[in-house]
């Protein structure tokens, strides 16, 4: 019974009905042990649990298998991986449930090296992983943005015979699209016998963060012909393609649908998604007149979807509207500051960036730095804005100077009006060509074989010099560099980038 309401996700029942069989003198066995330190970890109760784990090291519980795991289990969902690892090290018999535990373990805490680590171990002792072995190590290599030792375990998947298995499947589909490798994540979608929700939900959503939006588009009207039923996460993915595409009235069209969808409700992301269509468009009036008519109070976010549509149109008057609407709601959003102050900036406003930013300062409102990395033979290289501090800093800017005088040769003039700070043109110049894209690009440039992708990623949105100038550079060199920023994939080839320049 107690497992039966655990496995129900009635964890108040399965606790109440232990209690009873505690007071009625009836001794646990270790079953029970296993099942309520399960519900513990289900629930978040760290205290229950390590009266639990007492009571199971005076019985001699803790030997067993499936108790030792479940105490992983709960160690771990309530941030105390040490005790996990504590308790996994004193266990007799470690199969692949329990090695499968701490990778996770570590995995739901963001101690993603640790995990991998953990499951090399694991391989080397011997233990074959089982599917969600594979799904949590996957899940780490994404954490990460570990593309290459992804794609060592995916190799792995394929050798146990378990490519095919739809939560692998699933968890391979998340590593390319979030790592940008979007060809090698259709390949496994194309390639599972068996799909569920997750599965075309994943490649939606992956197409749509990639620039294949018309793509995410196709693939939700084969997944409606193979009556498969979409859910919220479908319709933000479809949106999202949308947005991305500038498909204004698809975007109405997908809306509507999922507004008439008796399943689904509407969701406060898919309102945001809508704003962001209805922004990019240009559509403004209508944009405004949508948020005010929401049943659900719009927060933040959604104003912020406006504010940041009004970067790409320079309409400053929508977005001191909306900035204002986001202090109200948020006087301490430091990207309704941010991006605001980019827009005047961008008009030759200096002025009204002063006083935004001498604001940002009385409220003790800090602006994120921005930084850009890339991921090499297992280590992280991250950069700023004039960056001098990695170990080939000379061989950097010395491929940047080279590549300057190429752009240049191309007619290549760097837009000065990115530039945020009222300065000469010299230094204007001087900071744009030494953005952290840049110089990420410029290393991968050097330290990857002639031919392959370059792959950045980046914390905030690309500045549109930059994306300019990889364009260019990408002809250049004649490679694909693909930066990931906080809003999109961007995949530049031949001097074209997937978002049409509509970001």
């Amino acid at each position: 019974m107690i497992s039966g309401y655990e496995r129900n996700g009635e964890n108040d029942m399965a606790l109440s009905l232990f209690r009873r069989m505690w007071v009625s003198n009836i001794k646990p066995t270790s079953s029970t042990f296993a099942c309520v330190v399960t519900v513990c970890a289900k629930i978040s109760d760290l205290g229950l649990g390590s009266q639990l784990h007492g009571h199971v090291v005076r019985t001699g519980y803790n030997f067993d298998t499936y108790v030792s795991t479940s105490l992983v289990t709960l160690y771990a969902d309530c941030k105390q991986v040490e005790e996990s690892m504590k308790v996994f090290y004193e266990s007799a018999d470690r199969n692949v449930v329990s090695w499968t535990a701490i990778v996770t373990g570590y995995g739901v805490n963001g101690r993603h090296e640790d995990a991998l680590h953990e499951f090399s171990k694991m391989v080397s002792f011997g233990i074959r992983p089982n599917q969600s072995t594979f799904t949590s190590a996957l899940n780490s290599c994404c954490g990460l943005e570990a593309l290459e030792r992804g794609k060592k375990i995916h190799a792995r998947t394929i050798k146990q015979g378990l490519d095919f298995d739809v939560f692998v499947g699933n968890s391979l589909i998340v590593l390319y699209s979030r790592c940008g490798d979007m060809n090698d994540g259709l390949k496994v979608f194309s390639l599972m016998g068996l799909r569920n929700i997750v599965s075309w939900n994943t490649i939606v959503v992956g197409c749509a963060q990639n620039g294949y939006g018309l793509l995410a588009i196709r693939i939700f009207d084969d997944m409606m012909a193979s009556f498969v039923e979409p859910d919220s996460i479908t319709f933000v993915g479809v949106l999202t393609a949308c947005s991305h595409c500038r498909l204004l009235e698809k975007g109405r069209h997908f809306f509507q649908m999922l507004r008439e969808n008796p399943a689904i409700d509407v969701k406060l992301e898919h309102y945001v998604c809508m704003v962001d269509i209805l922004g990019r468009s240009g559509n403004f009036e209508e944009a405004e007149e949508f948020i005010r008519s929401m049943p659900i109070k719009p927060n933040a976010t959604v104003w912020l979807a406006l504010l940041s549509a009004c970067r790409l149109h320079s309409n400053i008057e929508v977005a001191q509207m909306a900035a204002q609407e986001i202090t109200n709601l948020d006087p301490y959003n430091s990207g309704a500051y941010v991006l605001l102050s980019n827009i005047y900036a961008s008009c030759g406003r200096w002025n009204d960036v002063s006083q935004t930013r001498v604001m940002m300062r009385c409220r003790g409102i800090v602006k994120i730095p921005g930084s850009s990395w890339i991921v090499l033979k297992e280590s992280r290289h991250e950069f700023v804005c004039g960056d001098r501090s990695h170990p080939m800093t000379s061989e950097i800017y010395g491929k940047l100077d080279w590549l300057g005088g190429k752009l240049k040769e191309y007619g290549y003039v760097c837009d000065k009006n990115f530039a945020l700070h009222d300065v000469d043109d010299e230094q204007k110049e001087y900071a744009l060509t030494y953005h952290s894209e840049k110089l990420a690009i410029a290393f991968g440039l050097i330290a990857t074989v002639d031919g392959n992708t370059v792959r950045v990623f980046k914390n905030l949105r690309v500045c549109g010099d930059c994306h300019s100038a990889i364009k260019l550079i990408s002809k250049i060199v004649g490679r694909e560099i693909v930066v990931r920023d906080s809003t999109r994939f961007h995949h530049f080839r031949d001097g074209f980038c997937s978002c049409g320049d509509w970001w």
